[in-house]
């Protein structure tokens, strides 16, 4: 906020664009959940759901009243405070973290930036501090239900997340090394100047990075090959075994709402975020609007692709076995993560000298 926006101004823009993120992020979640559905169906040479609507486009709305009529069943056994509270730490945290991130070139209206809820100098540690907060939601939903299965599934998931997160943040030092800021406005801004030859994952040759970041991020949001806290072949359902109704669809929301934070990071901070591929090659057009425009395609553009890998994997690859797991994350993402960050410094260094 620059001292010249009166707070009135700030403070309504500011509570529009969270109506708007909050609505488009929930509306993504259920759409996702859709795509999920139709791409893994065409995948096994079926068609996924195709009634409900036409081409079954209003199956999310379907499936959303079904969970919301559905009976809140709560076993008598069950710490009823920390089993009502724990899907909505998951929730929270995962929707949360949406708010600093970027989705559009600067575009400033009434000296406000209309295309991100708020600009933090540190949002990148915002994110990852929020996310490292959910797994509270994890483990206490095991806990709670008392239930063997939902134990030990949440007892996986905690280690996992834990353990990943480490690889996950070590991998993303190479990133703000170069471009010298946490601020997620300012390492987009470092990658735009030849498109996709500025790009941390080419140009900045945190190719390696890059991998690191997606593998642990699989990891983190529970996801195939690394789904072993909802392992069904095992565990019934997880840490959500005895949650039902919109309990159980909390869960389920979270899920996709942290997919997508993570194909915005991803985006954000190896793909040049709302930045154009093509870079300068093309002479700007059609004035500020398009151009605005333009910048929101490429951000959606780029975080569909990650939807879509995360999607394709889960429909490819068969499931860790939990000590491989383990020993992946321990043994082999977290030296080269940090080999990683050895190299980019010497490198810049040597670049400084």
């Amino acid at each position: 906020m620059t001292p010249q926006v009166p707070f009135l101004t700030f403070l309504i823009i500011t509570v529009v664009k969270l109506l708007v993120v909050f609505v488009i992020t929930l509306t993504a979640v259920a759409y996702t959940v859709l795509l999920e559905r139709k791409i893994i169906g065409r995948m096994q040479n079926r068609w996924g759901p195709s009634r409900t609507g036409p081409f079954g486009l209003l199956q999310p709305l379907a499936d959303g009243i079904k969970l919301f009529l559905k009976e809140d069943m709560m076993p008598l056994a069950v710490a009823r405070p920390l089993f009502i509270i724990a899907p909505m730490i998951a929730l929270v945290c995962a929707m949360v973290s949406i708010s600093v991130v970027p989705f559009g070139a600067l575009t400033l209206v009434k000296g406000v930036d209309i295309f991100q809820v708020a600009n933090v100098n540190i949002a990148l540690l915002v994110i990852l501090g929020i996310t490292s907060i959910g797994v509270y939601g994890i483990a206490l939903s095991g806990w709670s239900s008392n239930n063997k299965f939902a134990l030990l599934g949440s007892l996986r998931a905690t280690s996992q997340m834990i353990s990943y997160e480490l690889a996950l943040g070590l991998s993303l030092v190479g990133v703000v090394l170069r471009s010298g800021s946490l601020n997620l406005r300012d390492i987009v801004d470092s990658q735009a100047a030849h498109g996709a030859l500025s790009w941390n994952v080419f140009g900045g040759f945190q190719i390696v990075a890059f991998f690191i970041y997606l593998i642990s991020a699989y990891a983190e949001a529970n996801r195939s090959p690394f789904d072993l806290p909802e392992a069904e072949s095992e565990l019934v359902a997880g840490y959500h075994t005895e949650y039902s109704s919109m309990k159980f669809a909390m869960f389920f929301m979270a899920e996709y709402a942290n997919m997508i934070t993570i194909s915005c990071v991803a985006t954000l901070l190896f793909f040049g975020g709302a930045s154009s591929p093509f870079g300068h090659l093309f002479p700007a057009f059609g004035g500020i609007y398009v151009q605005a425009a333009l910048s929101v395609f490429w951000f959606v553009f780029k975080i569909f692709s990650f939807l879509f890998l995360f999607i394709w994997v889960r429909s490819t690859l068969p499931r860790f076995r939990y000590d491989q797991l383990m020993s992946f994350g321990w043994k082999f993402l977290m030296p080269v993560a940090m080999a990683n960050i050895i190299v980019t410094s010497l490198v810049m260094a040597l670049k400084a000298r």
